[in-house]
């Protein structure tokens, strides 16, 4: 589980640091006398974006599409492998009471797998 929130951890403050990059850009001041001098003026309240902007805008939509599938990919494997621990814990206690049934020294259960203990 630790893993699923390093990286969906690393896929927000990147898409955060793209917004922010992006926000700065587009509040910059810029040269209005360029705009002036082609007789491309603005009304009030209109606001223009450049399609290169629109293109970025695009990338950083199919970014986060990818992100997002690669996050629920590693979600599904995370999943699994929690189950596969749950099973190998269970067996190892089953495996230990047999042990002890027949007067046997059970085995040691490894640290790594008691936080997935079901008892």
């Amino acid at each position: 589980m630790g893993d699923e929130g390093t990286v969906l951890g690393v896929v927000i403050a990147v898409l955060g640091l793209i917004g922010s990059v992006l926000v700065a850009r587009i509040s910059a001041p810029r040269d209005r006398t360029a705009l002036d001098r082609a007789g491309d003026e603005l009304d009030e309240g209109e606001l223009r974006v450049s399609p290169e902007i629109w293109r970025r805008f695009s990338v950083l939509e199919e970014k986060v599409d990818h992100l997002t599938r690669i996050v629920e990919q590693q979600r599904e494997k995370v999943s699994t492998l929690e189950r596969l621990l749950r099973m190998a814990m269970r067996i190892i206690r089953r495996a230990n009471r047999r042990l002890a049934a027949a007067k046997e020294l059970p085995e040691d259960i490894p640290r790594e797998l008691i936080p997935y203990s079901v008892d």
